[in-house]
């Protein structure tokens, strides 16, 4: 490229291809030729002054940016962001409603299951056929009421058997004592006569008592609930052939726990309601002194009157035996309420309108509140709002239900 714009050179001037030496190198320039005797000339090249002024514009424009960009931190501006100030929280709004402590009876109540004051099975002593039955199933008795009896023929034959024994027996012995007493017998003779003359006599009482368990009896009075008994029917000795049964008066069962053990004592008074309706007045007869190895409770007993025999054994009861009398506060149980380390207690607001908590103890229980105590003769209760404030807090208690 450079040999043939040499060769376009005049004796007077250079002309420069401007087009092509830019595009072969655009920084340097081609400016003038000065042409010399008898040789070859000279080309002399200068910097373009337009390429070294851009350079100079994007030097100064990336300082402007970076002393724009520092400004902040050198010359920090002399406004502050407004201090926000916050204000002092209001005590929490809590209603409170005085309360004043009464006097209350405390009672033990419990469930229990009414039962016959004697339940026995009958047995039969002896061992024959049942001759014929006097009582049926369901009707009451007296004691010593006979209720079937065995046919007596066998013990008939055995005590005529029995009594000429003993007649026998009796003989003997006589004609021993009267021979010894004439000298013509020994000792040993009346001596084995009497054993003899005994053992006829307790044949003979043997078979008394045997005809009298051919009469079976009542042991005492009561109601025939069972009776496996028919006419002609063989019965061995020891056979279950009844149960009576003794209403008048019950006995309600009821099991205690071990912490309320120490309220109930022998001849409390005590209110029976059954699961019938009736209601009854009772009176404490047992209490035990050990516990039931399953449950550890203790059996306490109440009899109750049923001389007309209209309540039956065997139904539920509820039992409320009255054990004394406590000072205590009528309060609602959506007041009550747990402290941090978990005991039941209620919240209350003193004088210096500051949250107390007092641990209660719930002595009865209503449909429409509970009987506490554990707390002042009189107190503010907190009765809303008692979810929203702790012990130690200041509040703003107002009146209310």
């Amino acid at each position: 490229m450079a040999n043939k714009t040499l060769e376009r050179v005049g004796t007077k001037g250079v002309q420069v291809d401007a087009a092509k030496a830019s595009t072969a190198d655009p920084k340097p320039a081609l400016i003038d030729a000065t042409p010399s005797e008898g040789g070859p000339q000279i080309l002399t090249f200068t910097s373009d002054k337009g390429a070294a002024r851009s350079t100079w514009f994007a030097a100064f424009l990336v300082l402007a940016i970076v002393g724009w960009m520092g400004s902040g931190f050198i010359f920090p501006q002399g406004g502050t962001d407004p201090v926000v100030v916050r204000e002092e929280l209001k005590p929490v709004a809590v209603a409170v409603t005085t309360s004043v402590a009464e006097t209350v009876t405390q009672f033990y109540q419990a469930e229990g299951q009414a039962l016959p004051d004697r339940d026995t099975m009958m047995r039969a002593e002896t061992s024959g056929d049942i001759a014929e039955v006097l009582i049926n199933k369901g009707e009451n008795v007296a004691a010593g009421d006979v209720i079937a009896r065995f046919d007596p023929t066998g013990n008939q034959a055995d005590a005529n058997r029995a009594s000429e024994e003993l007649a026998r027996a009796q003989r003997e012995f006589d004609n021993a004592e009267q021979l010894l007493e004439r000298g013509v017998s020994t000792a040993d003779r009346v001596s084995q006569a009497r054993a003899t003359l005994a053992s006829a006599q307790a044949q003979v009482i043997a078979v008394s008592q045997a005809a009298d368990a051919l009469t079976i009896t009542a042991p005492f009075a009561g109601r025939v609930e069972t009776l496996d008994l028919d006419q002609g029917e063989f019965v061995s000795s020891g056979d279950e052939v009844g149960r009576l049964v003794d209403i008048t008066p019950l006995t309600v069962a009821i099991q205690v726990p071990q912490q309320s053990l120490t309220r109930l004592s022998v001849g409390q008074r005590a209110k029976v309601r059954f699961i019938t309706g009736e209601e009854r007045a009772g009176v404490v007869t047992f209490v035990g002194t050990s516990a039931a190895s399953e449950t550890r409770t203790f059996l306490a007993e109440i009899e109750v009157e049923n001389t007309d025999g209209a309540i039956p054994a065997g139904i539920s009861a509820e039992v409320i035996i009255p054990t004394g009398e406590a000072t205590a506060h009528f309060l609602s149980p959506s007041i009550v309420s747990l402290n941090t380390e978990g005991a039941l207690g209620v919240k209350t607001v003193n004088g210096d309108n500051v949250v107390e908590f007092y641990p209660i103890q719930i002595v009865k229980a209503q449909i429409d509140g509970i009987w506490v105590t554990g707390l002042p003769e009189s107190v503010d209760v907190i009765t809303v709002g008692q979810g929203f404030v702790n012990e130690a807090e200041t509040v703003s208690p107002r009146a209310g239900e």
